[in-house]
């Protein structure tokens, strides 16, 4: 097993110097297995690095004990710290974690769990081996946390190689095959496992016709990447077109009631198994914008996601269906029309229907990942169903990496909204399941080939902050914020990272409700350029067959989503938001427009207009990305290249904040005719 140790590659939160307490110490790891030996392999290589000794039997003195439960026998601090929990195990991928009489154990039933309480001991640093630690259980929140890859083989015409990619190329795909060096998928699965991810999907849910050969003739492609992973615990996944039956099988139907096409799908899986025994499964892309799927044989999502099921259940596989459907050949006239409906429409009726191992995977909005947006219904409406989560890593519509926008607060919201009230259960409870065996948690990844892996250095944090919530959506952002700073940067620090702590949590706290300040108001969505989505065009989409998103006149704006006289959106929640959204009176503010067509006069809860709010939120939203850029420029990260990446970032977002502001306070302008109260130039 050999540790990746790049050059030219930014290490992003794992640096040689975050293993030195460790590495300066006595280490001892007990137990067999794969990951076991991705454990010894890592605490062998920060011992010859800072001058500590790896013991190889449990007859020394070790400061830290890392053993599998099965192997506690062998040291008296392990055996003891087994014997304190009353022998029970701690549960597939947790660990136990304590320190007494100057020894640290980390205990695990197996090797993945062992894996990740060493990375928690590389988190603490110093900490992990000062005074005394009671004993804690650590174990993940969902047994699934999985990274999609809209990566393409060939390069798309339109979207490139990576599709929603802001940071260079695919660290899987290059000129139509995979790339030479898998070196870096290897350092990628180690930053991803010591965030508590434990699965990727290697290739774009908008499956072309080279990407759809990844199934077949190119599975040895894929068992290529899985070989580079598995040491770190990490299962690839595949997106597969529901017609593959056709495009790669010959038959004349992709039917999923069709017995040949039943027959073709499980043949074929267990070829994929033959060549990857811990494969994890497919994930699926079907009738929405121009995918084949069941709706063209008369079928239902159920029929198509229990065909792919039914397959995958004999090795114990799972399909992850997508249920981002909606008609993207819409009539922008006709005001019944209304794309947040479309998801629920499709699969609330369905709930009961799908297998155990079928995965209905709900973006967390009921539209498209946009800057703000209410929970989307359908996570309330299938209690019978197998969720996942999906958020959106890549800033798509977040300022695609040009831009700071920590995106830890906004999943923090949905995770812990309560569908059905206060004192309900969760969003991040329907992920997870009652004991971990819900859908989990999936997002669309932000890395490419760029030297920062995200493009700009600051979104490391956004990539970092997926994993840890997707191992515990209690987490806060800012303490997570935190552990990616004292991680990334306190070893070029000298270990005291605290005047770029305080710089970066001023920066990134409340990035983004600064981005939503220039961009975004009350709650309307889609005010960006077609195609590539960076930079303001009010009326972009807005008389396209995609949808219309804040149908803007002159006597006020916003969506009437309302039972009463609009969509009727809003019956699609349970109580109490089916009421709250309903009325005016208590519809939350920052989704005002979403749910509600108003007059510009209309006066928010601070006392506001909606015509005066857009006009002071845009201004304070540049002010906001010029103090930003003021700050750093006196900050010091330690890495004089770093320090000009992000200020050249940070140049391009203030520049189009501008617009942004320009753009969006002219139009509204000139349709509503009211002038800023505070006498400010408005193009």
């Amino acid at each position: 097993m050999s540790i990746p140790d790049l050059t030219g590659v930014h290490p992003a939160w794992l640096p040689p110097g975050v293993f030195r307490a460790i590495g300066a110490r006595r280490v001892l790891v007990l137990g067999d297995g794969p990951l076991t030996g991705t454990v010894r392999a890592e605490a062998e290589q920060a011992c010859a690095r800072h001058g500590g000794a790896l013991e190889q039997d449990g007859t020394g003195s070790p400061d830290l004990v890392l053993a599998l439960s099965a192997a506690a026998g062998q040291t008296p601090a392990a055996r003891e710290l087994l014997a304190g929990q009353g022998g029970s195990a701690v549960g597939e991928e947790g660990y136990l974690l304590a320190r007494r009489d100057g020894v640290t154990v980390v205990l695990a039933d197996d090797s993945a769990g062992l894996l990740y309480g060493l990375f928690h001991v590389v988190r603490l640093g110093e900490e992990a081996f000062t005074g005394e630690r009671p004993a804690e259980r650590h174990r993940p929140a969902a047994r699934r946390r999985m990274l999609d890859h809209w990566d393409n083989i060939d390069v798309h015409p339109v979207m490139g190689q990576v599709e929603r990619g802001y940071s260079g190329g695919s660290i899987f795909w290059r000129d139509g095959g995979p790339r030479g060096d898998l070196a870096r998928v290897r350092a990628y699965a180690r930053l991803l496992a010591a965030t508590g991810v434990n699965a990727v999907t290697v290739n774009n849910v908008n499956v072309h016709a080279t990407e759809s050969r990844l199934l077949t003739d190119r599975l040895g492609d894929v068992a290529a990447i899985a070989d580079e992973v598995r040491p770190y615990g990490i299962r690839v996944h595949l997106s597969v077109s529901f017609a593959s039956p056709i495009r790669l099988g010959g038959l004349p139907t992709a039917d999923p009631l069709d017995e040949r096409v039943r027959e073709w799908w499980a043949r074929t899986t267990e070829q994929v198994y033959a060549a990857i025994p811990d494969f994890g499964g497919y994930v699926v892309k079907a009738d929405s914008e121009g995918q084949p799927g069941p709706f063209a044989y008369g079928r239902s999502h159920a029929d198509g996601a229990n065909t792919l099921a039914d397959a995958l259940a004999p090795f114990g596989g799972v399909v992850h269906w997508r249920a981002f459907v909606y008609n993207h050949r819409q009539d922008w006239r006709d005001r019944s029309t209304d794309r947040a409906r479309a998801a629920y429409d499709h699969f609330a009726p369905l709930d009961g229907r799908f297998r155990d191992n079928a995965i209905l995977q709900v973006k967390h909005g009921p539209m498209d990942f946009q800057t703000r947006e209410p929970v989307s219904p359908v996570i309330a409406a299938m209690p019978s169903t197998r969720l996942a989560v999906e958020l959106q890593v890549t800033q798509e519509y977040t300022g695609q990496q040009r831009h700071v926008c920590y995106l830890a607060p906004m999943w923090k919201e949905v995770l812990g909204f309560g569908p059905w009230g206060a004192d309900g259960r969760t969003v991040a409870d329907v992920a997870t399941g009652a004991s971990g065996d819900g859908g989990g948690l999936v997002a669309v990844s932000n890395v490419g080939d760029d030297f920062y892996w995200t493009g700009h250095p600051l979104a490391q944090a956004n990539l970092y902050a997926f994993g840890r919530l997707a191992w515990d959506p209690r987490l806060e952002p800012a303490a997570l914020l935190d552990e990616w700073i004292d991680l990334t940067f306190a070893p070029a620090a000298g270990g005291d990272p605290g005047p770029l702590r305080r710089t970066l949590h001023a920066l990134m706290d409340g990035s983004w409700r600064t981005y939503e300040r220039y961009t975004a108001p009350l709650g309307v969505g889609f005010m960006v350029r077609p195609g590539h989505h960076y930079g303001p065009d009010v009326d972009g989409y807005e008389y396209t067959p995609w949808g219309t998103y804040h149908f803007a006149d002159r006597d006020g704006a916003g969506v009437d989503r309302t039972r009463a006289s609009g969509t009727g959106f809003t019956g699609q929640y349970p109580r109490p938001w089916s009421e709250v959204y309903e009325s005016l009176g208590t519809c939350p503010d920052e989704l005002l427009l979403f749910f509600h067509h108003v007059p510009y006069g209309h006066v928010l809860r601070d006392g506001a207009t909606v015509i005066q709010h857009i006009y002071d939120t845009h201004f304070a939203g540049v002010e906001e990305v010029a103090e930003s850029r003021r700050l750093w420029e006196r900050a010091d990260p330690g890495d004089p290249a770093l320090h000009a990446r992000v200020k050249e970032l940070l140049d391009e977002q203030l520049r189009c904040a501008e617009e942004w502001r320009d753009q969006v306070n002219a139009y509204f302008f000139r349709r509503s005719g009211v002038p800023d109260a505070r006498g400010r130039r408005i193009p």
